[in-house]
């Protein structure tokens, strides 16, 4: 386990009892750079949606258990916020809760001419995704794909 997923699991596992408290889910935990800085990112999600309020409650308690448990050596950003609707989808989770909505897949080399598809997301599993388009069921090597996000549709 590399030291980001370790601090992202560790984060994830304090995240727990604030979430049930709170009354909302965790949906990603993610510990990136960008630009040089260090960043902490907590998605937190309930049906309805949550509003800026809950993420400032929740972003507060986390703040204090990580300051109390002390195990991120890098100086980092705490950001806690609403994954969004064309959030990614990118653990099995994720996938499992979005089966029948209608997902972009963006791949790493182009497949019959093009890196970008979209369609309903039919199925999935440790190797696989497979969506529903116009012109038949399209199955994508997950290792092949460099994102998965629910279509925005206006």
């Amino acid at each position: 386990m590399s030291r980001r997923e370790e601090i992202e699991n560790k984060t994830e596992a304090l995240l727990k009892p604030i979430v049930e408290k709170n009354e909302v889910r965790i949906y990603d935990v993610e510990f990136v750079k960008e630009a040089g800085q260090w960043y902490l990112r907590a998605y937190i999600d309930r049906d309805g949606g949550v509003d800026i309020n809950k993420c400032v409650d929740v972003s507060h308690e986390l703040s204090d258990a990580l300051d109390e448990h002390d195990f991120i050596d890098e100086e980092y950003i705490l950001e806690v916020s609403s994954p969004g609707l064309g959030r990614a989808l990118k653990k099995d989770r994720h996938f499992e809760n979005s089966l029948g909505q209608e997902v972009d897949v963006k791949l790493y080399k182009a497949q019959d001419g093009t890196k970008e598809f979209t369609g309903n997301l039919k199925s999935y599993d440790s190797d696989t995704i497979t969506i529903e388009t116009p012109t038949g069921d399209k199955t994508f090597i997950r290792k092949e794909v460099s994102s998965v996000k629910l279509t925005l549709d206006f």
